[in-house]
């Protein structure tokens, strides 16, 4: 089979880097070009010394790559950024993976009122298909343009969607609460992600206005079929890669609830999901670091009536990387698992 020739724009920070990685371990893709308008003339492995040997092709402009080049983008863009190269490449005759916030909302007028920007492409928005596998699959099969979800919604909507699709919660009294570990906030240092602030601590942010709120909102109301509004804080570990989301939400009073059909009804739900892993026990992090695996644990507590739900994935491969490669899987009709069948690094 002739080889996809893939391209990876903005490929220096975290996100880039895993995307490298899959893509020379893909038995299909063909890593043809990756760029930075920052280290262009360096070779990719000059930035990422692990690479040496293994990929050292030179960091190139992004407006070097000419029509016919490539068949495949994954753009690893920050938000705001993106956009300008989606607008400017939509037409060619390639498909995208755009892995900013750009295109996962419903419109650009709630993507200005969440991000501190104007869209310059909001007919994007027509054409862009929500890259979660999961749930869209079908869509995003004919899709040119996918937005690869956030890591903080990845974690939370495979944790409350069974529930909301099954009506075993009240939407209204659901709390999602989720850590993540430093890698979350990008390659660039900043103040609250220096070691010395980081380590040995704990702490919460973006209390009541992370912009990760509304792309959970918005994809969970679709499967309720109206409006739902639900409160979410994220907090950041002392680690370096992970997430790890608790859901809450009160069972219906109508359903008859307990731990067993909870999590058969879990298992039975993802049961074709390749990726999801329905476990018997509190999972943690390192159980599903360096892969593509969302391991859940559905529980419920009969003292309170509420239903609880531990969500673990590798922020920087279900949460990104991992996912726009199974993305493109589906993009390019091979098997979903093709070039993601990775066992977990632990310790």
């Amino acid at each position: 089979m002739k080889k996809i020739r893939t391209a990876i724009i903005g490929a220096t920070g975290f996100t880039g880097s895993e995307l490298a990685r899959l893509v020379h371990l893909h038995p299909n893709f063909e890593l043809s070009a990756i760029t930075s308008e920052s280290h262009r003339g360096k070779k990719f492995s000059d930035v990422h010394p692990q690479f040496f040997g293994l990929v050292d092709l030179p960091l190139v402009s992004a407006s070097e790559i000419e029509d016919g080049q490539v068949d495949l983008v994954f753009l690893g863009l920050p938000h705001g950024v993106s956009m300008e190269y989606v607008k400017d490449w939509y037409q060619r005759d390639l498909k995208i993976v755009d892995l900013s916030g750009d295109y996962r909302l419903s419109s650009p007028e709630v993507y200005e009122e969440w991000y501190p920007k104007k869209h310059v492409h909001p007919e994007g928005f027509e054409h862009a298909v929500y890259g979660m596998p999961e749930i869209f699959a079908d869509e995003i099969k004919n899709a040119k343009l996918v937005a690869n979800p956030g890591c903080y919604p990845t974690s939370a909507i495979l944790a409350v969607n069974p529930l909301i699709e099954g009506e075993w919660v009240r939407p209204e009294t659901l709390v999602i609460d989720s850590k993540s570990g430093t890698t979350g906030a990008g390659i660039k240092a900043k103040p609250g992600t220096h070691f010395s602030q980081v380590n040995d601590n704990f702490n919460a942010y973006g209390i009541a206005g992370h912009r990760h709120t509304i792309e959970i909102e918005e994809i969970l109301g679709r499967a309720a079929g109206h409006k739902i509004t639900l409160q979410f804080t994220p907090h950041l570990l002392p680690v370096d890669r992970g997430i790890l989301s608790t859901a809450y939400g009160s069972r219906r009073p109508v359903k008859s609830t307990n731990r067993e059909a909870l999590r058969d009804f879990f298992r039975e739900f993802y049961d074709d999901k390749p990726f999801v892993r329905v476990r018997n026990t509190p999972p943690s992090i390192k159980e599903v670091r360096a892969t593509n695996y969302c391991d859940l644990y559905p529980t419920f507590d009969p003292r309170t009536g509420n239903i609880i739900v531990i969500s673990v994935i590798d922020n920087l491969m279900k949460g990104a990387a991992g996912q726009a490669i199974h993305n493109a899987n589906l993009m390019f009709d091979l098997n979903e698992q093709t070039g993601l069948d990775l066992v977990p690094i632990k310790p």
